[in-house]
């Protein structure tokens, strides 16, 4: 198959997954008003073109948390990529390397922290959830600090979790298994099917597994995670976590300028506006919709990532433009993982630099910081 685009890679990771497992990837919560205004919102911003610019040059590194990139992107954290690939975070993080980009992993990846760290270099991050028990927490961030992760990431947008009603519908367990409900479904993807059945009773959450008290097998695993994430976080936490983390520190799931302002004043070096990929709070504005009122409050003392709803290189531009630092991809990753592995994931990153690359040129931009609100319409 030839991919001009992501949603290229979104068609055919939605041919080759189970509509269980795709829906689990590719779903909102509730109506998914949110899931669609991320894109929806990107799609009724216009750019401003320059001409008689010189571009034959285009330069997409920049930097970010201090350190020089090769383009504005990291890869996003997402729970559980080995349901759709057995290659898992690490290949992921393996083509975040080679394209010269960070990776984030998640606390609910199925790769731990220490796997992730022996089997890929380059620019590492930790994104972090707090639990009940802050020993357990303190953990993490340890674990994170001896395997020399350069970023953590504090996620404050998950004192509940989302109503998914697709996967509720759907009958959605981790590990997926056939059941009468979904029987046809599951046959009726024979490549998927045949490349992760003998694995699937090996999906696992890589830094959950082998805690005391959590139990053996994802079905335990996650459910001690839904009862130790804590529904009591507070601005005292996150002062907490500035005091033991001596590295830079980022909030993620931040929608809110005054939030966004005050984190910056306790420590924080970077701020992620993110809704989840409009898979918790349904209703919850867009992301590219509040960016210029968070990137005027921080007024340039963090760096700015915006995730949720990048699809395509101009929506990377457009961020820009806006006030943002660099973008984060979740889902698109995940697209790219579930139809080639590695080579998938590094085919998504590559698509998107070529877009990046065309709509500064076509833009008559010939470097990120000559990115700004007047490119844009």
């Amino acid at each position: 198959m030839i991919y001009t685009c992501v949603d290229d890679y979104r068609r055919a990771a939605k041919s080759y997954l189970p509509k269980t497992i795709f829906d689990f990837v590719d779903g909102g919560s509730e109506r998914e008003i949110t899931l669609r205004a991320n894109r929806g919102d990107f799609e009724n911003i216009f750019f401003n073109p320059r001409t008689l610019v010189d571009v034959g040059k285009v330069d997409l590194s920049t930097e970010l948390l201090g350190e020089q990139i090769s383009m504005p992107l990291i890869i996003a954290p997402t729970g559980l990529a080995a349901i759709v690939h057995t290659e898992g975070d690490v290949a992921a993080a393996r083509a975040a390397e080679q394209a010269g980009i960070p990776h984030v992993l998640s606390t609910t990846a199925s790769d731990s922290i220490e796997k992730v760290a022996a089997g890929a270099g380059g620019n590492k991050w930790f994104q972090l959830y707090f639990f009940r028990d802050r020993e357990l927490t303190r953990g993490f961030v340890e674990r994170a600090q001896a395997n020399d992760y350069q970023a953590l990431v504090m996620t404050v947008d998950l004192v509940r979790g989302g109503k998914r009603e697709k996967d509720i519908r759907n009958g959605f367990t981790v590990p997926p298994r056939i059941t009468p409900q979904n029987f046809l479904d599951m046959v009726g993807h024979p490549r998927w099917l045949l490349r992760m059945a003998p694995h699937l009773k090996k999906i696992t959450m890589g830094n959950v597994e082998g805690i005391d008290g959590a139990g053996e097998g994802v079905v335990a695993l996650s459910a001690f995670m839904n009862e130790q994430l804590d529904p009591t976080i507070s601005w005292d936490d996150l002062a907490w976590l500035r005091g033991i983390w001596d590295k830079p520190l980022l909030v993620k799931g931040v929608l809110n300028a005054e939030d966004a302002r005050r984190m910056v004043d306790m420590g924080a070096d970077g701020i992620i506006i993110s809704n989840h990929g409009g898979r918790q709070l349904d209703g919850a504005p867009s992301t590219i919709s509040v960016l210029r009122e968070i990137a005027d409050a921080v007024a340039g003392d963090a760096d700015i990532i915006l995730d949720s709803g990048i699809r395509r290189g101009a929506d990377i531009v457009k961020a820009l433009a806006l006030g943002a630092t660099a973008c984060g991809i979740g889902k698109s990753m995940l697209y790219g993982l579930a139809v080639d592995g590695q080579s998938g994931v590094s085919g998504v990153i590559e698509m998107l630099r070529r877009e990046i690359d065309l709509a500064m040129a076509m833009t008559g931009t010939r470097q990120i910081a000559d990115l700004t609100a007047d490119t844009l319409r």
